[in-house]
């Protein structure tokens, strides 16, 4: 049977399609598999309430409901819809079952009526059934009329309630019902059954604009069969996609990966034209900018996941998805999302929304990538090492230079005053240069120490510190009370900071700096200082406050906060 049938009058396809019993209802069988169970055993509720989004099947569960158990030849928990009862029940002319909209029925009068009518059993089957529609918008008056008979109600009567706000209905009516909370359907679900509409209706549709007409619908079924309705309308018997968005007014999903494309070359001009036509199509500015949202949002879902089937979209578009996932770094998507939601939410109070949209867009293109945090620190920390490496042979030359000018003759000409007179206490002590000796070796190795155990035994644990200044920290706290050639033996003050060192990773890390540090493989031997006779030294400790003041980290923190490290 067509939808426009010679012999009868036009019938909407909510109307027409909508389900006669349990099984038909789609996306709610947590709610059908419940009902059928109570019909079955006999264990039916004096009150329901049903909960959820428009369209999704709450006043048609209420009606299967209601046919169910008055049924005089009930196909198990499901009605037959061949009886008088189901008939009338179906066509909405039953005298045992009341559908009342409860925002023209609100007031306390309307319930009165109620209440009388109660008392009166049913004319013909089991269940004289009330079915409420909107229970919500009842006054707070009528709520409070209706609570005595719905907390004992006849054994006969069964109240049904329906609303998309449950949160407005008062706690002292959701006590006495038993509540189920209808969900939005999915889209594959919508998909599926539109699609067998369809077919039954001999209507050529493509897979393309079922995707399109299941994903505008929200989640609400009863929205996808009016848009179904009005593509037929639009289009006839053969419906296309692009009719479909036309009809629609929906922004063309070509246009966001244009977008993309437009945001990786940087290109202004592509990307204000684009503004141009998009306004110039008639596309609102506001489902434009949601639009968009979702595209980067699905970008960033198959960029995370890899998984495309997690998107609401064609197998199409889901290959596009896959082959542009890695044009941007998961915060650069994240940033394009806060840009459009920005620019979205600012939209109320402008007058001026194209002009809001240009700047949305220039701002995503002109945008710069992302950097890890971890990246960052790492640069850092990497330029630090290569200017604390050049210091070091700088240093070496001013010495070098230092000792030529020394040796030079008198200047000739004007001499400055002497500096003024210092008080003892003012005088500052002057280190003498290193041995010129070592300089050469300095050059060749930037973290060997002159031939002193100790002093590179400092070295080693101040460059633990820059490097790894958890270990650093754990070192310094040590003592060196043995350096033979190859060997070094390290004291621990207690077990934590002896476990610390043999760890795996910290054990090989001090290695590799001793190695560099000694020039040459060193073995290491780490003890209590409880175990050996020598008492360790204190004076080989490194100033932990002055070195941490040195990492770029610590400097950030000095800056904003005005921190300062200090020595325990």
């Amino acid at each position: 049977m067509n939808i426009l049938d010679k012999n009868s009058n036009y019938i909407v396809t909510a109307r027409k399609w909508r389900p006669m019993i349990f099984s038909e209802i789609v996306g709610q069988s947590h709610i059908t598999t419940t009902l059928q169970n109570a019909i079955t055993t006999n264990r039916l509720s004096h009150a329901y309430i049903f909960s959820g989004p428009r369209g999704v099947g709450k006043t048609t569960t209420a009606r299967i409901l209601a046919k169910a158990i008055n049924c005089s030849k009930p196909d198990g928990p499901n009605p037959d819809n061949s009886c008088e009862l189901c008939k009338e029940i179906t066509e909405g002319r039953s005298i045992n079952v009341f559908e009342i909209d409860g925002a023209s029925n609100r007031g306390i009068e309307e319930i009165r009526n109620l209440r009388e009518a109660v008392r009166y059993g049913p004319a013909k089957g089991k269940y004289k059934v009330y079915i409420i529609d909107e229970v919500h918008m009842l006054t707070k008056e009528a709520f409070n009329a209706l609570l005595k008979t719905l907390e004992e109600p006849p054994s006969y009567v069964m109240f049904i309630f329906a609303t998309t706000e449950i949160h407005k209905v008062p706690l002292t009516i959701l006590s006495r019902c038993q509540r189920f909370d209808f969900r939005r359907i999915s889209i594959d679900e919508i998909f599926s059954r539109m699609k067998f509409i369809a077919q039954q209706e001999k209507i050529k549709i493509d897979d393309e604009s079922l995707q399109i007409i299941a994903k505008h619908a929200d989640g609400s079924m009863r929205d996808a069969q009016s848009i179904f309705d009005q593509a037929v309308s639009f289009c006839g018997k053969n419906i296309k996609a692009d009719s479909i968005i036309s009809m629609l007014g929906i922004v063309d999903e070509e246009i966001f990966f244009r977008i993309i494309e437009i945001i990786k070359n940087k290109d202004i001009k592509s990307g204000l034209l684009l503004v141009d036509e998009i306004v110039n199509k008639g596309y609102d500015i506001r489902e434009f900018l949601n639009g968009l949202i979702e595209h980067f949002r699905n970008i960033l879902v198959v960029k995370t996941t890899g998984a495309s089937n997690l998107i609401e979209t064609s197998d199409v578009y889901r290959a596009r998805y896959e082959s542009i996932k890695d044009i941007f770094s998961e915060s650069d998507l994240l940033r394009f999302i806060k840009i459009a939601s920005d620019t979205e939410s600012s939209l109320k109070w402008t007058q001026q929304p194209r002009i809001k949209l240009e700047i949305g867009l220039i701002n995503m293109i002109k945008m710069d990538s992302s950097i890890e945090i971890s990246e960052l620190i790492g640069t850092i920390e990497e330029i630090q090492k290569n200017i604390d490496i050049n210091r070091d042979s700088f240093s070496g030359r001013t010495e070098d230079v230092g000792r030529t000018s020394s040796t030079s003759a008198p200047i000739k000409g004007n001499v400055k005053a002497s500096p003024p007179f210092l008080a003892p206490h003012q005088m500052v002590s002057i280190p003498q240069p290193e041995p010129l000796t070592y300089l050469e070796e300095e050059k060749k190795n930037p973290y060997s120490s002159p031939p002193n155990s100790e002093n590179k035994w400092l070295k080693l644990v101040e460059e633990a510190l820059k490097e790894r200044i958890a270990v650093g920290m754990v070192l310094n706290q040590t003592s060196l009370i043995e350096s033979r050639e190859n060997k070094l033996c390290i004291a621990c003050p207690d077990d934590f900071h002896l476990e610390s060192l043999n760890i795996k990773k910290n054990r090989q890390y001090l290695q590799e700096l001793a190695e560099r540090v000694y020039g040459a493989k060193m073995q290491l031997e780490t003890i209590l200082s409880s175990n050996t006779n020598q008492k360790p030294s204190t004076d080989n400790k490194i100033p932990v406050a002055h070195t941490l003041k040195e990492h770029p980290i610590v400097q950030k923190l000095m800056r904003e906060f005005g921190a300062n490290p200090i020595d325990r």
